[in-house]
């Protein structure tokens, strides 16, 4: 069954545009979701309607290097569009030469997440998460703690944030604030949408390059013999995802048998994921699992990038686990105690194998990878 499309049409006049959304007064006043008819919106707090005035001001910042205590940093700088706003990177570099321990999550689909980063239940909203990279200081990412007045002071004397400020927050008379500059990012990040891989144009019966071998990754992924969908299912290939008509759940995480150092599965202590914060022996090892869309370019993988390609992700997921036989996180992973039950090992054949593969490759949309909308308007 063909799948209908909702197009939002911006109707202008001979006015200029910035970045591709019009700056007139013809722009729609109310927001609409382009998205395909199957799939729901994200949610979005009643704090921070979205708007285009407001979604154009949050690209504009996502990319300005003035949000960092040195004017070195933007979010761009560890989230790029080519990498689905990931950047290829174990651990991201901050402004002071700092490497964060976890690897940069992919920005695709975002406004999804249920919580967010790799484990921390207690982030629910982007609006929340943003405070981490932009103030955080162990280690210091942006480094824009105590520096905050002075970057106002650089983002109000840009020329274009007084148009693009007075159109997202036309309602508040001092709107250079750092709330309205976090909403803003959240916004436009809530619009970093990727519906449109090959795998999609197949369901929707649209011309596409999935393959026969895709046909059987496909079916694999799905079929109990991997579990995969169990962890990576759902229209964002992941359990961690809501939506705008969803009801609560409960959080997700999952050791996947990544580590066992010591033979009762504890993990390296610099980073044991969710029991970090919980102290819960059950905990140990538990991570988020992430979106599979675009994953073909979002290595290296796990939370701490210890896997370099696919390939060795999907052996991970055929040995049940990693099997270190030497270096300091020696141990067995496929035996930790606290590892998930569905990573039980699998037993594919090479063929089978190759298949998993083209169809993960196949998440991959390249228009996403590729939408002006959404690159940085710096440069344009």
């Amino acid at each position: 069954m063909k799948i209908k499309f909702i197009i939002v049409a911006v109707v202008t006049l001979s006015a200029a545009t910035i970045g591709g959304i019009f700056l007139n007064a013809q722009q729609p006043k109310v927001f609409t979701w382009a998205l395909p008819a199957d799939i729901p919106p994200p949610p979005v707090p009643k704090t921070n309607p979205m708007s285009w005035a407001k979604v154009e001001l949050g690209r504009h910042l996502f990319y300005d290097q003035r949000l960092s205590g040195n004017n070195t940093i933007s979010c761009a700088s560890c989230h790029h569009q080519d990498k689905a706003f990931s950047d290829g990177e174990v651990g991201s570099t901050g402004l002071h030469g700092d490497i964060t321990p976890r690897n940069s999550m992919s920005l695709t689909n975002v406004g999804y997440n249920q919580n967010f980063t790799w484990a921390n239940p207690l982030l629910t909203a982007l609006e929340h998460q943003a405070s981490l990279p932009l103030f955080g200081e162990e280690p210091a990412e942006m480094g824009l703690a105590g520096k905050e007045a002075h970057a106002l002071e650089q983002i109000k004397a840009e020329p274009i944030y007084q148009q693009l400020f007075e159109q997202a927050f036309h309602s508040e008379s001092h709107p250079f604030t750092i709330v309205n500059i976090i909403d803003a990012i959240a916004a436009f990040q809530r619009t970093l949408l990727s519906f449109n891989s090959p795998y999609d144009k197949y369901l929707r019966q649209q011309p596409s390059n999935f393959g026969e071998s895709e046909k059987r990754g496909m079916a694999l992924f799905f079929s109990e013999k991997t579990e995969c969908f169990h962890c990576h299912g759902g229209f964002n290939f992941t359990d961690a995802s809501v939506h705008a008509n969803s009801p609560a759940s409960a959080n997700r995480f999952h050791n996947n048998g990544l580590y066992n150092i010591d033979g009762k599965g504890s993990y390296p202590k610099s980073d044991q994921g969710l029991y970090d914060l919980t102290s819960h022996k059950n905990d140990m090892g538990k991570f988020k699992a992430p979106t599979l869309r675009n994953i073909a370019v979002t290595g290296p993988y796990m939370h701490d990038g210890s896997k370099a390609t696919l390939e060795e992700v999907i052996d991970h997921y055929i040995s049940g686990g990693t099997n270190r036989d030497t270096g300091i996180n020696k141990g067995f992973g496929s035996v930790s105690p606290f590892k998930s039950e569905f990573v039980p090992g699998l037993d594919i054949t090479p063929q089978q194998r190759a298949d998993l593969l083209n169809f993960l490759n196949s998440l991959t949309d390249e228009e996403f990878l590729n939408n002006p909308a959404l690159s940085d308007p710096w440069k344009q």
